[in-house]
């Protein structure tokens, strides 16, 4: 089977993740090896040595897309649920995908500000409004929105089903399942 990376990126709780597992269970379903690599988990695993300055920030996205690209060039479908803020870093991993001749997706999940944070799933805009943190992507550091994503899925407008079946419908189209 084919692999690919499907790159999901997105203010925080924007339903990235939830959007990447709802799909990785179909995918799976259908018989294809899939692994999703949350932005969280891969931040305390390969990047705890990382803060949240625009460098470590673009190291981390980095690393995440060389894992993403290594695994998909190995025919595992990689959904990769990532803040990913900065438009430079995004390209950087399109670039090395395209390099190595290995399918790369983008899709932005394009939930405003104002509906992340009244889902606030991690507790970090009530944390950010009470002062207690700083460089809150969207709110007090920049997220650089893709300009031509393959798929903007608007989230606060649809179900996660939905959302996720978009993201198949788009994949399927492009021969990637």
């Amino acid at each position: 089977m084919t692999g690919a990376t499907i790159w999901l990126t997105g203010l925080p709780s924007a339903g990235k993740t939830t959007i990447a597992y709802t799909l990785a269970e179909r995918l799976r379903g259908d018989g294809h090896r899939v692994e999703v690599l949350d932005g969280d988990e891969i931040r305390e695993f390969l990047s705890a040595d990382l803060c949240f300055s625009r460098e470590d920030r673009h190291t981390h996205v980095q690393r995440v897309g060389y894992v993403a690209e290594l695994l998909a060039s190995h025919g595992v479908k990689v959904l990769v649920p990532v803040i990913a803020p900065y438009a430079d870093s995004r390209e950087a991993v399109r670039k090395r995908h395209e390099s190595e001749g290995t399918s790369y997706v983008e899709v932005h999940v394009a939930t405003p500000v104002e509906v992340c944070s009244v889902r606030d799933v991690k507790g970090l805009y009530a944390r950010q409004a009470a002062g207690e943190i700083s460089g809150l992507t969207g709110v007090d550091d920049p997220y650089e929105q893709p300009w031509s994503p393959d798929l903007r899925i608007e989230s606060q407008n649809q179900t996660v089903q939905e959302s996720a079946a978009a993201l198949y419908a788009l994949i399927t189209e492009r021969g990637l399942t």
